[in-house]
């Protein structure tokens, strides 16, 4: 009987779970890639993996290149987006970002595992709309939408991801900024409590130092999570 796959020709056409599966087989068998060539069309085209061993060799070599390809790609952010019936926004105004959703969603987006509940406190359902502005449903822990964050598109995730740790370095690079301007106006115009103002720099100068370190940390990890999020 000749095998039917649908292979998906974008990342909007694979949910997060697949991608989350796919990413434990990686974990486990991070030099097997027989295995997880097969793991991959198993998981990206939603068939059994019996059936993967039907595929002829040199189609599942071109699909495992497809499949690199769509992941090379960056995804771009999306403000909003549907799934069913449901449309969820991003949250609209990040400067009033509750800390309690920052942490959750920093926590979150630290593992593949939990992408879906960091989905879940960044992207929450639209209940109304004004033109382009939306207001959505409030935060009340990630458990109130993670399990339909699942079946979000992981071009979703992605684009969500590079915008989060953008985001957080844009952040942190106007802080540093900031701070060193400060400094060298405190230092320069006042020499009245010289004494005490050294002291106080002192002080800025570390944190300026750690936030610094912070800044250098969140980059790595940035980059390292996205690489970590292709493929092979």
């Amino acid at each position: 009987m000749k095998l039917e796959l649908y292979i998906p020709t974008s990342l909007d056409e694979i949910p997060l779970k697949n991608y989350q599966a796919f990413r434990k087989v990686y974990d486990q068998n991070p030099e097997d890639n027989e295995f997880l060539s097969e793991k991959m069309v198993q998981l990206f085209c939603g068939i059994e993996l019996k059936d993967v061993l039907r595929i002829k060799a040199s189609d599942l070599t071109d699909m495992v290149e497809h499949f690199n390809k769509l992941f090379s790609v960056k995804p771009k952010f999306q403000q909003r987006f549907k799934l069913g019936d449901m449309e969820y926004g991003f949250i609209p105004n990040l400067e009033n970002m509750e800390w309690g959703e920052y942490i959750d969603a920093e926590k979150y987006f630290m593992s593949w595992d939990n992408m879906h509940k960091a989905m879940a406190v960044l992207y929450r359902p639209i209940v109304k709309t004004k033109g382009d502005k939306y207001e959505i449903f409030p935060y009340q822990g990630s458990d109130e939408f993670s399990e339909a964050m699942k079946l979000a598109p992981v071009s979703i995730a992605l684009g969500a991801s590079v915008f989060f740790w953008t985001l957080g370095s844009e952040l942190l690079t106007a802080l540093v900024d900031y701070l060193e301007k400060e400094t060298k106006k405190m230092m320069s115009t006042n020499t009245a409590n010289k004494l005490n103002l050294e002291n106080s720099g002192d002080g800025i100068s570390q944190s300026m130092h750690l936030l610094k370190e912070t800044l250098q940390n969140l980059t790595q990890l940035h980059e390292s999570h996205y690489e970590n999020a292709l493929p092979f």
